[in-house]
């Protein structure tokens, strides 16, 4: 085998875990909103709410091609924590407030009309920024995404909710700090 067609077998692995890897990341099921917030509060983010139902072509558009390729980039475990609502399925989880409830219930109280609908809120399930209703572009979807979790960071900057990191810390600036005799 000439050295030109030798690299092309590992190519094609990597390229096929890739795809298998992408295939499997999907955005998990809420459990526990509680423990979805405190996980979000941690590194300033917000939880993402994917409101979607079983029978939606929409949904499933949604979640394999611009929320399930986002949980295989690290930076997004650190800028929202996400949770998929079925509000067809009947499940139980723990909302906000630790108490049990349903995806349909959550849905009424947040007003959803449309499948998918994706919610931006703070720990105690507070919407802060602007929500995503259906999906029309995928070109576009991802810009929206963002724009709307920086939004939402910007907001829970604004409501105390984040602590500052050490960095954050050693630059703040120093009270009393004498003027420079030199001048």
């Amino acid at each position: 085998m000439s050295d030109k067609w030798r690299k092309w077998p590992g190519v094609i692995a990597a390229g096929l875990l890739l795809v298998s890897t992408a295939g499997r990341a999907e955005v998990p099921l809420a459990q526990d909103l509680r423990e979805a917030a405190g996980l979000a509060e941690k590194s300033c983010a917000p939880v993402l709410l994917e409101f979607a139902a079983d029978y939606c072509d929409y949904c499933e558009l949604l979640e394999t091609e611009i929320l399930a390729p986002t949980l295989l980039d690290p930076d997004y475990d650190r800028r929202v924590q996400m949770r998929k609502l079925l509000i067809d399925s009947g499940n139980s989880l723990r909302g906000f407030d630790n108490r049990p409830t349903d995806a349909a219930t959550l849905a009424g109280q947040y007003n959803i009309m449309v499948t998918p609908t994706v919610v931006f809120v703070d720990r105690d399930g507070n919407e802060i920024a602007e929500r995503l209703v259906g999906i029309s572009s995928v070109d576009f979807y991802g810009a929206y995404l963002d724009m709307s979790l920086d939004q939402s960071r910007q907001r829970l900057r604004e409501l105390g909710r984040c602590k500052p990191t050490k960095a954050q810390s050693l630059l703040r600036p120093v009270a009393n700090v004498p003027p420079d005799l030199g001048q």
